[in-house]
C-alpha cells in the first residue's frame, strides 16, 4: 500500500466547527454569511448541549483576530454571537454566555475606540436578555471598573472621546439593568462599586461639552438618565452606599461654592428616589454638614442650600423621623457660625487683619441666612401639628435672659452673640409661622410658648420687639387681614376694608380670661420703651387690632379700652421721664386705635367722641396724631399740656356711650395696672417680682380670728358676690408693688428678713413634729441635761401599720 499521510481534513473536523468556519467570508468586507449563520443558528437550536463548544471556538477566533488586527472579522464574530445570544434561550446557554463575556472583556481590553465600543454595544444587547435562572456564579466586577474607565475617557479627538464616554455610560446602564434586579447580585450596591459607577455619572453630568447633541449622543444627559434610573431602583438598604459617593465627589471636585450643580444634583435624587427614602437622603446631608463644620463659611452655606433645596422637596411627602433632628443640627451649625464670626473679637483690632474679618463676616452671614432661610422654609411647609411642635422647639432654643438655656451656651458668646442668635431664631419663627391657621389660640399659643415668648419681648432691644411683635400677628391672624390693617393711621373708614371676621369660640374666650393679660401687659410695657422707632408703634397698632378682630367679645373690648386709657395717663403722668417723641407716639397710637375701636364696635356715640378729639388734636397738638409725629421733620412739644381735656379721650364719655347691654361700663372705671403674670421676669424688674411673690404668699395666708368667724347667712351671701374682691385685690396689688418700687432698699431688706425668719421659725417647728426616730425595742437616745439616757420601748407597745402586721 501505498504510504500516505493523514491531516486535518475539512470532512474529518467537528460539524460545530465547519458550521462556525462557513459564516465568514473570504473578503470581511463581505460581512457575514447570512444562509450559514441560519444554518449554525438551527444547529445551536437543535443541539443546545453544543453551544458551550461554538461559543469557545468563536472566542478562539475573535482573540486570534484581534491579536492579527483582522478587526474585519472580529465584526463578523461579535455578530454572529450577537445572533446566537438572541436566539437561544435554554439551560444550556450559561456557559456559553461566559465564552460570550470573555469575548466582550477581550475587546474592552483593546485599545482601539471601535472595539470598545463594539464591545459595549454587545454587553447592552446580552443585559436587555431576561434570563430564566439566575447566575450563582457569574460577576461584573471587570466590567464596572472597564466601563467607568471609558466615562473618563480622556482621547485627543472630541469626536472619538465623546464616542467612548457613550459607550462607558451605556455599559454600566447594561451593569445596573443586569444586576439591579437580581438578588443574587446585590453585590453591586457594595461601596466598591458605587463609588466607580456614581463618579462616572457625575463626571459626564458635570462634563458637559457636548450641549449641542441630542438624546443618546450626549453623554450628559445620557448620564443623568442613567442616574435617575439607578436611583429609582435603589432599595431602602442602598440609599446611603448611592447618596455617600455624590457627596465625596463634590467634595473632591470642589463644587459646594459655586453649588449649582450640587443643587441639580440633589433634585435629581429627591425626585428619582422613593419618596418613603427621602429623610435617608437628608440624614447624609445632615452628618456631610457636621464633618465640614470647620470648613470655609462658603462650603457650609452651599451644603446649607443643597439641604434647602433636598428638605423642600422631602417636605411634600414623607419626612420620617428627621424632622427635630434637621431643625437640632441647623441651630447647632447657626451657634456655631455666630462663634466663628465673633470668636476673632480680639484681632479685630489690627489694622492687618481688619479686611479679612470684614470679609469673614459677611461669609459667615451667607451661611446665617441660609440656615435661617432652611428652617423657615422647612417648617412653613409641615402640616400644623408638627409645625407647633417646631415652634416650641425653635423657642426652647432661644436663650433668655434670667433661664438656663442647655442648648445653647451663651457665656462663651457674650451679649453681642447672645443676641444674634436670638434675633436669627426669632426670624426663624417668623418663617415657620408663616401662614400658620390655628384652630384654637390655645393650641397657637400654648403656655410654653406663649411665657417665653412674653419675656423676650420686654427685652431692651427694638428688634427683637419686633420680631417677637411679628410671630405674634402671623399666629393670631387666621383671616390675613394684617396686610390690610399695615401702617398705623387713622383709619377714615374701616368698613372699605372688609376685614374678615368670625364669632368669637368659647375656647378662645377661655384663652384670653386665662393669658389676655399677658398680652396686654406686653403691649402696655412695649410702649415705653425708649429705643422705640415709628416701625415698633406700627407693629403694636396692628397687634391691638388683630386681637380686637380675632380674639375680642364685650368682656375683652372694655379691657382694650382701660389699656389705651392707661397709655394715655401713663404719658401725661410721665413718671419715667420719657423722650418727648415715645409720649407723642404713645398718644398718636391710642388715637390711631380707639379710631379703629369704635369704627369696629359701630357705636354712634363712641365714634363721635373719638372723632372730635381727632379734630381737636387736627387743629391744636398735630403731633399726636399719627400722620404727623412720624415724619422725618415733626415739630414736638416741650411738654404736653394736661389741662387742656379736649384733646385727651376721656373716661366718663367712654362709659357713657358704651352705656349699652352687654358692655360692663362700671370697668372703665378701674385703671388697668399689669400685672405680673410672666414666670420668667425682666431683667429690670426682677427684684419687685420676687418681693411681690413674697408679699402675696405671706398676706395670702389666713389669720386664725378669720378661722374662727362666724358662718351665717350675710357670711355666705359675701362669698358668693366677688364682684368687688377682684378690684379689691388689684388695689392691694397695686399698693404692695408701689410700696416696693419707692420703698428704700434698707426697709425692703428687713421686711423680707423678717418674712424669712418666721418662715424658718415655722419650719423648724413642722420638723420637729415630723421628722423623729421611729420607736425601737433596744432604746432611743435622748440627750437631757447634757447627759444621755436610753429608752426602751417594749414591742406590745409600738404601733406598726396595718400592712405591716401578719
Amino acid at each position: 500500500m501505498p504510504a500516505g499521510v493523514c491531516g486535518c481534513c475539512g470532512p474529518l473536523r467537528p460539524r460545530y466547527k465547519r458550521l462556525v468556519d462557513n459564516i465568514f467570508p473570504e473578503d470581511p468586507k463581505d460581512g457575514l454569511v447570512k444562509s450559514d449563520m441560519e444554518k449554525l443558528t438551527f444547529y445551536a437550536v437543535s443541539a443546545p448541549e453544543k453551544l458551550d463548544r461554538i461559543g469557545a471556538y468563536l472566542a478562539e477566533r475573535l482573540s486570534r483576530d484581534v491579536v492579527r488586527h483582522r478587526y474585519g472579522y472580529v465584526v463578523i464574530a461579535m455578530e454572529a454571537l450577537d445572533q446566537l445570544l438572541m436566539a437561544c434561550h435554554s439551560q444550556s446557554i450559561k456557559p456559553f454566555v461566559e465564552s460570550f463575556l470573555h469575548m466582550v472583556a477581550k475587546l474592552l481590553e483593546s485599545r482601539e475606540p471601535d472595539l470598545q465600543v463594539l464591545g459595549t454595544n454587545s454587553f447592552v444587547k446580552f443585559a436587555n436578555i431576561e434570563e430564566d435562572t439566575p447566575s450563582y456564579h457569574r460577576r461584573y466586577d471587570f466590567f464596572v471598573s472597564q466601563f467607568s474607565a471609558m466615562c473618563h475617557s480622556t482621547h485627543e479627538d472630541p469626536e472619538t472621546r465623546s464616542r467612548i464616554r457613550v459607550a462607558g455610560i451605556k455599559g454600566l446602564q447594561g451593569v445596573v439593568r443586569k444586576t439591579v434586579n437580581d438578588e443574587l447580585q446585590a453585590i453591586i450596591w457594595e461601596p466598591q462599586h458605587m463609588d466607580k459607577l456614581i463618579p462616572s455619572m457625575l463626571f459626564n453630568m458635570q462634563d458637559n461639552e457636548d450641549s449641542e447633541r441630542a438624546g443618546e449622543e450626549n453623554p450628559a444627559s445620557l448620564a443623568e438618565s442613567c442616574f435617575r434610573e439607578l436611583l429609582g431602583r435603589a432599595a431602602y438598604g442602598n440609599m446611603n452606599n448611592a447618596v455617600h459617593p455624590v457627596l465625596v465627589h463634590l467634595d473632591n471636585h470642589r463644587l459646594w461654592d459655586p453649588n449649582d450643580f450640587a443643587v441639580s444634583c440633589f433634585r435629581i435624587i429627591m425626585y428619582s428616589i422613593q419618596a418613603q427614602h427621602s429623610h435617608h437622603v437628608i440624614q447624609q446631608v445632615l452628618s456631610h454638614l457636621d464633618t465640614h463644620s470647620k470648613n470655609t463659611p462658603r462650603v457650609r452655606a452651599g451644603i446649607v442650600q443643597v439641604l434647602l433645596e433636598t428638605v423642600a422637596i422631602a417636605a411634600k411627602g414623607s419626612i420620617g423621623p428627621t424632622v427635630l433632628e434637621v431643625f437640632n443640627t441647623l441651630l447647632k451649625h447657626l451657634r456655631m457660625s455666630v462663634d466663628f464670626e465673633l470668636g476673632d473679637g480680639s484681632r479685630r483690632n489690627s489694622a492687618s487683619s481688619l479686611s479679612s474679618t470684614r470679609t469673614k463676616e459677611s461669609e459667615e452671614r451667607i451661611v446665617q441666612n441660609a440656615i435661617i432661610q432652611t428652617i423657615g422654609f422647612f417648617g412653613g411647609n409641615l402640616p400644623d401639628y408638627q409645625r407647633a411642635e417646631v415652634m416650641m422647639f425653635i423657642m426652647g432654643k432661644v436663650p433668655v435672659y434670667g433661664t438656663p438655656c442647655h442648648t445653647l451656651d451663651t457665656v462663651k458668646i457674650g451679649h453681642q452673640g447672645t443676641k444674634r442668635i436670638q434675633a436669627m431664631l426669632l426670624s426663624s419663627l417668623i418663617m415657620v409661622t408663616s401662614g400658620f391657621k390655628c384652630k384654637t389660640m390655645c393650641a397657637g399659643l400654648p403656655v410654653a410658648f406663649l411665657e417665653p415668648l412674653c419675656s423676650i419681648s420686654l427685652m431692651e432691644d427694638s428688634e427683637l420687639r419686633q420680631l417677637v411683635l411679628e410671630i405674634l400677628h402671623n399666629i393670631i391672624d387666621r383671616h390675613d387681614n394684617r396686610a390690610k390693617l399695615r401702617g398705623i393711621r387713622i383709619i377714615p373708614n374701616v368698613a372699605a376694608l372688609k376685614i374678615k371676621r368670625e364669632k368669637i369660640s368659647k375656647q378662645d374666650v377661655v384663652f384670653m380670661k386665662k393669658h389676655g393679660q399677658q398680652l396686654y401687659r406686653h403691649i402696655y410695657l412695649g410702649c415705653k420703651e425708649e429705643d422705640n422707632v415709628q416701625k415698633n408703634f406700627e407693629l403694636l397698632f396692628t397687634a391691638l387690632a388683630l386681637i380686637t378682630i380675632e380674639l375680642a367679645n364685650e368682656e375683652v373690648m372694655i379691657d382694650l379700652m382701660r389699656l389705651s386709657i392707661a397709655l394715655q395717663d401713663m404719658v401725661l403722668a410721665n413718671e419715667e421721664n420719657m423722650p418727648m417723641f415715645i409720649r407723642c407716639g404713645i398718644m398718636a397710637l391710642v388715637a390711631a386705635y380707639l379710631n379703629f375701636l369704635s369704627q369696629m364696635i359701630a357705636n354712634p356715640p363712641f365714634c363721635q367722641h373719638v372723632s372730635k378729639v381727632i379734630e381737636m388734636r387736627n387743629l391744636d397738638a398735630p403731633y399726636l396724631l399719627p400722620e404727623h409725629v412720624f415724619r422725618e421733620k415733626c415739630v414736638l412739644p416741650d411738654s404736653l399740656d394736661r389741662d387742656d381735656v379736649g384733646l385727651y379721650f376721656q373716661t366718663a364719655d367712654l362709659a357713657e356711650a358704651l352705656s349699652l347691654p352687654g358692655y360692663n361700663v362700671e370697668r372703665l372705671s378701674i385703671p388697668y395696672i399689669p400685672q405680673v403674670t410672666d414666670r420668667l421676669p425682666r431683667r429690670k424688674s426682677f427684684v419687685d417680682t420676687i418681693s411681690l411673690q413674697v408679699d402675696i404668699l405671706s398676706n395670702s395666708l389666713p389669720d386664725q380670728s378669720e378661722l374662727a368667724e362666724e358662718i351665717t347667712f350675710e357670711t355666705l351671701k359675701k362669698a358668693i358676690d366677688t364682684t368687688g374682691l377682684e378690684e379689691q385685690e388689684r388695689e392691694r396689688r397695686r399698693q404692695v408693688m408701689e410700696k416696693f418700687q419707692k420703698a428704700p432698699f434698707e426697709e425692703i431688706a428687713a421686711h423680707c428678713e423678717s418674712k424669712a425668719s418666721m418662715l424658718h421659725d415655722r419650719l423648724a417647728q413642722i420638723f420637729e413634729l415630723t421628722i423623729r426616730p421611729p420607736p425601737s425595742p433596744s432604746g432611743t437616745v435622748t440627750v437631757t441635761s447634757g447627759h444621755a439616757q436610753y429608752q426602751s420601748v417594749p414591742v406590745y407597745e409600738m404601733k406598726f401599720p396595718d400592712l405591716c402586721v401578719y
